[in-house]
């Protein structure tokens, strides 16, 4: 098992990406901090983390507040002797435009995002480096970070900003061997989240803000070049390998898992007769 012995901990663990995420990571043999604002989230998670046979605990953690994150990082080292895996993908839904953006909104908005990974970068990597560990971080972007999506300005403007935070944040640690990565999901299918929602006994999806415009594709697995859309379980094995020793000389980079949505040229539809034939 590529994560044998190491300590990961989570943010933003809902049955869908992030708890799929976490679960990889404890079938490839990590102990797991479940952290979410939502408690069911994060104590369900850590259930089924200690199902599988690896210890796992939850804390309820609002990730924009410091106290409540030093907190968690404290709680952490206390339960198991530091961090090795920091896992930054709280997130919050709030598909609104530049135009009809409520400004409280699009400040609590980018700050779960963007504040909620600078504060659990800080203190982790204060743990880290005062333990004298070698760890690693994984920021959870977004196809929407990288391209301009619309009606979703405070979620496309914290995903990219992430990408950058990655690059900074793992030019400073790199002299402490810390290395710090980025990892990109697309739409994603959602059996998998429905399927563990229904075993863990929670309700998902969350109501989400804000409503789409018109002109989004009704099936977008037929618009990417693989024709399926990724599932949570894909992203796990990512994660896993960028938080394992073959990826010991990767630092400050972006591995997309997205289908290849990213790298279509924009006029090409995979879809389409002529580019099956």
């Amino acid at each position: 098992m590529k994560l044998e012995g190491k300590i990961a901990l989570v943010t933003g663990t809902s049955p869908n990406i992030m708890g799929g995420i976490a679960e990889g990571l404890a079938e490839e043999g990590a102990d797991l901090v479940c952290i979410d604002i939502n408690p069911d989230y994060a104590e369900q998670c850590a259930k089924s983390v200690a199902a599988s046979g690896r210890r796992a605990i939850a804390i309820a953690c609002d990730v924009t507040d410091e106290t409540q994150v030093t907190a968690a990082v404290d709680q952490a080292k206390e339960a198991f002797g530091g961090i090795d895996i920091l896992i930054n993908g709280a997130t919050l839904f709030n598909t609104k435009g530049v135009l009809n953006m409520p400004l409280d909104e699009w400040r609590r908005q980018t700050d779960v995002m963007l504040t909620g990974a600078f504060l659990f970068t800080k203190h982790t990597a204060k743990q880290m480096i005062e333990l004298g560990r070698w760890g690693n971080m994984i920021n959870i972007i977004s196809t929407a970070g990288h391209q301009g999506e619309p009606g979703n300005i405070g979620y496309g403007t914290s995903k990219g900003g992430l990408l950058n935070f990655t690059r900074s944040v793992a030019m400073e640690l790199s002299e402490y061997g810390i290395r710090v990565n980025s990892l990109t999901p697309t739409a994603t299918d959602r059996t998998e989240g429905l399927e563990r929602a229904k075993r863990w006994g929670v309700d998902w999806p969350p109501p989400r803000l804000g409503e789409r415009s018109a002109g989004w594709v009704p099936n977008p697995s037929a618009t990417v070049p693989l024709r399926r859309l990724p599932s949570p379980s894909h992203y796990a094995k990512a994660a896993a390998f960028l938080a394992s020793e073959e990826a010991e000389m990767i630092t400050g980079m972006d591995l997309r898992v997205d289908a290849g949505a990213i790298s279509k040229y924009w006029i090409w539809d995979p879809g389409t007769e002529m580019a099956q034939s």
